[in-house]
C-alpha cells in the first residue's frame, strides 16, 4: 500500500497514474469535496488534516511500502510532518514537487521571501489589492493593511466555510471577496483585475500547474504591480528524493512496492 498526501489539481493526476500502473493506493486529502473528486475516480481517499502522530497511527493500520508526498509547494507542515512518519515507521519518502517557474526581470514584478515582506510591499504600494494566497496566511495581510485608508484588500480564495468564516472574523467585507476555485484563465484574470481596479496583485511561486503563468502576465500586461512571494526551500532527508515528472516517481514506487 502508498500513502499519498494530495494538495494539488496534478496531484490528482498523479494518483490517477498510480492507480494506471494497478499500485494499491490511499489517497489523503483536507476537505471532502476533494476526496469526492477522488472517489468518484475510483482511488481509495481519507479526508481531514493530519498531524505527525496522527498520520504515524493511520500508517501503523497499514501494510504501507511508501509515503509520496504530493501537497501544496508551499505546505511545509504537511511536507514536515509526512518526513517525520516516514522517518519513525522507517518508510521512503518521495516528494512530487510542481516544476517551478522563472520570471525575467520586470520594474513591476517583486520578489519577496515572506508573506510579512509581502504585506509589508502591498502596504508601502497602496491602492486596491488583490491577495490571491489563500485563506491560510489571511490574518498577516488583514493586519497590515485592513484600516489603511489608501488600500482596498480584496481577497480571491476558495469557496468554502472556513474561509469564509476566517474573512468574517478579520472584518473582510463581503464586497472584497472573491470566492471561486481555479484554474482560471487569461481572460478571466484580466476580467476580476478590471472589475475591482486591482492596482497591486499579491500571489505565491506555486508552479505550472497553478495557473501562475496567466495570473502574473496578465497582472503585468495590465500595468499592475506583482508581489511574487518565493517558493520556500523544503530540505528533505537524505533518503527523501523530489521528483518532477510523474514517469520517474511512478517508475520508483513500483520499485519500492516491490520490496
Amino acid at each position: 500500500m502508498i500513502f499519498m498526501l494530495c494538495g494539488t489539481s496534478d496531484a490528482r493526476e498523479l494518483a490517477l497514474a498510480l492507480s494506471r500502473e494497478q499500485l494499491p493506493l490511499l489517497a489523503s486529502v483536507v476537505t471532502s469535496s476533494a476526496a469526492e473528486r477522488l472517489e468518484a475516480a475510483g482511488i481509495t481517499t481519507r479526508a481531514g488534516r493530519l498531524d505527525q502522530q496522527g498520520m504515524i497511527a493511520c500508517l501503523r493500520g497499514l501494510d504501507c511500502s511508501a509515503i509520496i508526498d504530493a501537497s501544496h509547494p508551499f505546505a511545509q507542515e504537511a511536507h514536515d510532518h509526512a518526513m517525520g512518519a516516514a522517518e519513525a515507521l522507517g518508510l521512503p519518502y518521495l516528494r512530487y514537487e510542481r516544476r517551478s517557474l522563472k520570471y525575467e526581470q520586470h520594474p513591476r514584478l517583486l520578489v519577496v521571501s515572506s508573506y510579512g515582506e509581502a504585506a509589508h510591499r502591498a502596504k508601502q504600494l497602496k491602492g486596491s489589492v488583490m491577495l490571491t494566497t489563500g485563506g491560510k496566511t489571511l490574518e498577516i495581510f488583514a493586519e497590515a493593511l485592513l484600516g489603511d485608508p489608501a488600500v482596498r484588500l480584496t481577497v480571491r480564495l476558495l469557496p468554502c466555510l472556513e474561509n469564509m468564516q476566517k474573512c468574517h472574523l478579520l472584518g473582510i467585507e463581503q464586497r472584497n471577496i472573491i470566492a471561486l476555485q481555479g484554474p482560471f484563465s487569461r481572460e478571466l484574470n484580466e476580467a476580476l483585475y478590471r472589475q475591482y481596479g486591482t492596482q497591486v496583485m499579491v500571489t505565491k511561486e506555486s508552479g505550472a500547474e497553478g495557473s501562475l503563468d496567466e495570473k502574473v502576465h496578465a497582472a503585468l500586461d495590465m500595468g499592475i504591480y506583482v508581489i511574487l512571494i518565493a517558493r520556500p526551500q523544503a530540505f528533505y532527508k537524505e533518503y527523501g528524493r523530489v521528483y518532477e515528472s510523474f514517469e520517474e516517481i511512478v517508475s520508483a514506487v513500483a520499485a519500492f512496492n516491490k520490496k
